[in-house]
């Protein structure tokens, strides 16, 4: 289980500075991170730094599918997490 929260922690730390490097690009209109990405990486245990991300930099707040993936990701590993640890 150990590999687990260390894959919970490089996934949000990832997911984390990805929310932060497209924020920059969106003000520079550069290249910017796809969405997909950053769903793909928040539903791959990086929900944390997803949320975070989100709030700290202000970005991606007004799209509701950000909150859903995020939402389902959330309950996803919890649950997971309570399965684990309560069979």
């Amino acid at each position: 289980m150990i590999f687990y929260w260390i894959w919970l922690a490089i996934a949000s730390i990832i997911t984390f500075l990805l929310y932060g490097v497209d924020k920059t690009l969106s003000k520079e209109r550069g290249c910017r991170v796809p969405e997909v990405v950053l769903h793909g990486l928040g539903l791959a245990g990086g929900f944390i730094g997803g949320w975070v991300g989100r709030s700290l930099f202000r970005h991606k707040t007004t799209k509701c599918i950000f909150v859903f993936v995020l939402a389902v990701s959330t309950v996803s590993h919890v649950g997971l997490v309570c399965w684990v640890y309560l069979s």
